[in-house]
């Protein structure tokens, strides 16, 4: 496992694991804003619903009233944030956000 030093970025690392864990998803993601609150959330595969574990945090934090993001960490077996992923991110927080990919 990345080992992060921030302790605000170990947060997000312990929440994206734990997110991804309990609900035996593909990936894991967890989000900090601006103003220091956080989200997590785990890949939704449905039928009729996919979405990545990164859609569906900024989804959460888009709903919440959130308006900028700080960082964010990905768990996955990957080794990088998808393109997509990293363009939702940079799209929301209007420009280049810290990702840390962690497995």
């Amino acid at each position: 496992m990345n080992q992060l030093t921030d302790p605000e970025d170990r947060k997000l690392q312990t929440l994206a694991r734990a997110t991804r864990v309990r609900v035996r998803a593909a990936e894991g993601a967890a989000l900090r804003d601006t103003d220091g609150r956080t989200y997590a959330a785990a890949t939704v595969d449905l039928p009729s619903l996919q979405l990545s574990a990164v859609q569906a945090a900024i989804a959460m934090a888009v709903a919440s009233g959130c308006r900028g993001l700080e960082a964010a960490v990905v768990h996955t077996d990957a080794t990088e944030v998808s393109a997509g992923d990293q363009q939702v991110l940079d799209d929301f927080a209007g420009g280049p956000v810290p990702v840390h990919v962690v497995s």
